[in-house]
């Protein structure tokens, strides 16, 4: 199979020169000028080959050449299934009606909405053999997934069938992490987001950074491991906030982090959104390796689809773990000295010691 090489594309800052002949826009107002220009990336996440080799050279150094690539449930690779699907507590319901979803990303999960549903579903898929489950949901319209009703189901799940069981537990208080907790969650997954304006246009949350500062409060109280999701580009295909997620991260930095995406789903208000970059997502992954530097850095699913130079590039700044690599993307990491394994779970779990292919 032909090895695909992917050059370096170093970030530089937007341009901020006015638009079109000696800074007037022609037929144009300023606001549309504005509107139609690349919005600038922000310092911190510029970089140059330099500072990506520096990257990949650091995580290398503390977690080795190996690299762990993961097909999760929700996805069939040549004929291969993984082993971690993903459920909805809530169904198809979702009142939060997030910009970038729209509740279009639970259409595809099974419906585990009520006790019986859960249970049910949960032996089957121990019965065939499945590791563990992604528990998510809608939200209430005020960021808090439903939890309660389900807790005492959960405790059963776990005693009854052993699955390792992760929770998208969206924003929560201290009892419901303590009851999560206490029903034998795994670890939970959590969106960091760093704009206090992504939260109100895109989450439609005018109080999302102090209720998001609560919620890791809450899990940290509960003793409950928690993964953190950085997805860049959630301010409508632009970067804007995740380099303060990040050192909200390095106060008390978590021993993986997962970065994944935006993705203009069809039917959403993203739809027409501006398409974060390669380059750009990059600049969040060395950004990431330089403040967490005892961090392992995953690249996750949630991501455009067809994205090798994503994935070339991630592989330099040293990610290691990455969930639905392409063919050529494992060959290239053997190409480039990498030892890949090869797990069927969410890339947030470890289970096992991987196997030499799919």
């Amino acid at each position: 199979m032909q090895l695909l090489e992917h050059p370096v594309r170093e970030q530089k800052p937007a341009s901020r020169q006015a638009c079109g002949p000696e800074g007037a826009c022609a037929a144009a107002s300023a606001a549309a000028c504005r509107a139609s220009a690349e919005p600038p990336v922000p310092e911190e996440l510029t970089w140059d080959a330099a500072r990506l080799e520096r990257a990949g050279a650091l995580s290398r150094r503390r977690f080795g050449r190996g690299v762990a690539f993961y097909l999760p449930g929700m996805f069939v690779r040549d004929g291969v299934c993984g082993q971690y699907p993903a459920l909805s507590v809530t169904g198809a319901r979702c009142a939060q009606r997030c910009a970038h979803c729209g509740g279009q990303l639970l259409r595809n999960m099974p419906d585990v909405s009520t006790p019986e549903l859960l249970l049910q579903r949960c032996r089957r898929l121990a019965a065939q053999g499945v590791r563990g489950v992604l528990l998510s949901g809608g939200c209430d319209g005020q960021g808090r997934v439903p939890w309660k009703a389900l807790i005492p189901t959960i405790a059963r799940v776990k005693a009854e069938t052993g699955l390792f069981v992760s929770v998208h537990c969206g924003l929560l208080e201290a009892a419901t992490a303590l009851d999560l907790k206490r029903a034998g969650a795994d670890q939970a997954l959590v969106d960091i987001i760093g704009s206090a304006a992504t939260y109100a246009q895109v989450y439609h949350l005018a109080d999302g950074p102090e209720r998001l500062r609560r919620t890791l409060e809450a899990l940290d109280a509960a003793d409950l491991p928690v993964v953190p999701h950085i997805v860049a580009g959630l301010h409508f295909g632009r970067l804007l906030g995740e380099g303060k997620a990040l050192e909200l991260l390095a106060q008390r930095p978590p021993a993986l982090l997962v970065v994944v995406a935006c993705m203009r789903l069809p039917g959403t208000d993203m739809a027409q959104a501006r398409a974060i970059t390669a380059e750009e997502v990059c600049g969040v992954l060395i950004r990431a390796r330089e403040l967490l530097p005892e961090t392992e850095i995953s690249l996750g699913c949630a991501r455009p689809r067809n994205a090798d130079a994503l994935e070339a590039l991630a592989l330099r700044a040293g990610v290691s773990r990455m969930a639905l690599p392409s063919a050529e993307t494992v060959d290239l990491a053997r190409a480039q000295g990498l030892e890949p394994t090869f797990y069927k779970t969410c890339c947030s779990v470890r289970l096992g010691a991987g196997a030499a292919d799919w």
